[in-house]
């Protein structure tokens, strides 16, 4: 390896791990990144290859901790799997990850706790407006349009 491929691949290296120190990345996310600042392909591809070696990216485990810290927001399942999607995880990742939360999330419950707590701050304004307020909120959180929609006919 020559002396300037031996540079250029340590100071991937390098940023990979400044970025890493920010929050967890997909292997898509740190690829592009590393496009970014001009690397040359075989660099990020050893590059990426020495993290995942190391334990250092694993999508599986970067998916698991994106979700568990979404779902504080609150955001629905739906915008989750989304951003997921956009930050490159595999398809199978986010859908076994998405069904271990389904066991234990209720998106019915979060959806009834946000409408209650939005259509009472909308108190001064017409009924069904309010409610498409609240709906086109949901929707933009990530939640199922027919959940929202079940829960706004119980209020």
């Amino acid at each position: 390896m020559s002396k300037n491929r031996s540079d250029s691949l340590q100071k991937a290296k390098n940023y990979a791990f400044l970025l890493l120190k920010f929050r967890q990345r997909s292997t898509k996310e740190l690829t592009r990144r590393l496009e970014q600042k001009h690397f040359e392909g075989p660099v990020i591809k050893e590059t990426i290859a020495f993290l995942k070696e190391h334990s250092f990216i694993n999508d599986a485990d970067f998916a698991r901790a994106w979700i568990d810290s979404r779902l504080k927001k609150p955001l629905g399942l739906r915008r989750i799997r989304q951003e997921l999607r956009i930050k490159g995880v595999d398809k199978s990742i986010i859908d076994s990850n998405v069904n271990r939360i389904r066991r234990d999330y209720s998106e019915e419950k979060v959806v009834a706790e946000i409408a209650a707590g939005r259509l009472a701050r909308l108190k001064g304004i017409e009924p069904q407006k309010a409610k498409h307020r609240v709906f086109s909120y949901l929707l933009r959180r990530g939640f199922s349009p027919d959940i929202i929609s079940d829960t706004l006919a119980g209020l």
